[in-house]
């Protein structure tokens, strides 16, 4: 075997553990834990039933409500936390549609946190989303690092 070779072998079976210990990382979203949510599974309690269907919102949305479909009456109000890390920060949540208009949220935010403040305005849907590293950036040189975003979604149907 050439020496090309190996390395090469060698590289691939690096990048293979890199991304197979970033991506299997499970747990909670304590602050400053490095750990990652897993996304919910369709049969998971806070997926959608079907796919015309909606869960009324009753709390503030989190990284947990990921793939959801919420709904919310014209003239109500959505709030939505994203507790993030300055080695994982979240980008702001953005809203595509026009059934909602961003409020004030007034609250104080970590660093890395994302938090919103929606009010119904009109009927219609709005998709918000976010993005953040999947795994930290190295702090000191030859740490190894990994390109993976973590997406978050939610549909908004305004009634």
């Amino acid at each position: 075997m050439s020496r090309t070779t190996v390395h090469r072998a060698s590289l691939a079976a690096a990048t293979i553990l890199l991304l197979a210990g970033c991506g299997s990382q499970s747990g909670s979203t304590d602050k400053g834990s490095g750990t990652v949510s897993p996304s919910p599974s369709p049969s998971s309690p806070s997926a959608t039933g079907s796919p015309g269907s909606c869960t009324p919102l009753t709390s503030e949305l989190t990284a947990a409500d990921n793939s959801r479909t919420v709904c919310v009456a014209v003239g109500g109000q959505l709030r939505l936390t994203l507790d993030g890390t300055r080695q994982r920060p979240w980008k702001a949540v953005e809203a595509s549609g026009s059934a909602l208009r961003a409020a004030n949220a007034g609250i104080v935010l970590q660093p890395g946190d994302a938090s919103a403040v929606y009010r119904a305005v009109a009927a219609g849907t709005v998709t918000l989303s976010s993005s953040r590293p999947l795994c930290a950036e190295p702090t000191a040189p030859g740490e190894v690092s990994c390109k993976g975003i973590q997406e978050w979604q939610v549909t908004v149907r305004v009634k």
